[in-house]
């Protein structure tokens, strides 16, 4: 698969903290995942979380149902090798968003920063929405990052989307009720700027 590939060299060839998507506490995720006000055992899952912090930052907070979901191996080992133990306590998932199977009306809480502005095409796109639909609970919450309508046109030497907030809830259609919505401008690792929009959304069945 050319996707894999690509995202196994990424994370071959460099360190997780050399990634321009890197932070070292995802400060914003975390917020308004405690907002939905979700139990500490509510099932939350990661997608492209692979060597992201977030399942160390919400192991910290108590919370015990985590999985995360990522194309890459590689990603997926590297935040293992860091968790140490504690990766035990973690579902971790090697597969690509757009074709897992996952557990119908299984999941709590959707998380997804900087996955879904990959998929520039509208079949791919759809593929992860009905994803989404079959795995999320009804009046379950989604939690989508993105490039915003200023942000980059490519990360990671690949084309993305940008969207503004009513343009990213348009794409996941009237089963999505939009209740929240900011913009982040996030310090890359190289001491430069890229604007990514938030967008929390309820599934309404």
């Amino acid at each position: 698969m050319e996707t894999q590939q690509h995202w196994e060299n990424v994370y071959q060839t460099k360190s997780s903290t050399e990634v321009s998507w890197y932070q070292p506490t995802p400060e914003k995720s975390l917020e308004i995942i405690t907002n939905t006000g979700v139990p500490h055992d509510g099932a939350i899952i990661d997608i492209g979380g692979g060597a992201s912090t977030l399942a160390d930052a919400l192991l910290e907070q108590g919370y015990s149902t985590i999985g995360v979901l990522d194309i890459s191996a590689n990603a997926i080992a590297t935040a293992q090798t860091r968790l140490g133990n504690s990766a035990g306590r973690v579902r971790w998932i090697v597969a690509d968003i757009t074709t897992v199977e996952l557990p119908p009306q299984s999941i709590d809480v959707w998380h997804d920063r900087a996955v879904f502005h990959f998929l520039t095409n509208p079949d791919d796109q759809q593929r992860y929405i009905n994803v989404v639909n079959h795995a999320l609970k009804p009046g379950g919450h989604i939690i989508v990052a993105t490039f915003a309508p200023d942000g980059p046109t490519k990360c990671s030497g690949l084309d993305v989307m940008r969207y503004a907030p009513e343009e990213l809830h348009s794409t996941f259609g009237d089963n999505f009720t939009l209740l929240h919505s900011e913009q982040e401008r996030h310090h890359t690792p190289f001491g430069t700027e890229q604007s990514f929009i938030y967008c929390y959304c309820i599934k309404k069945h």
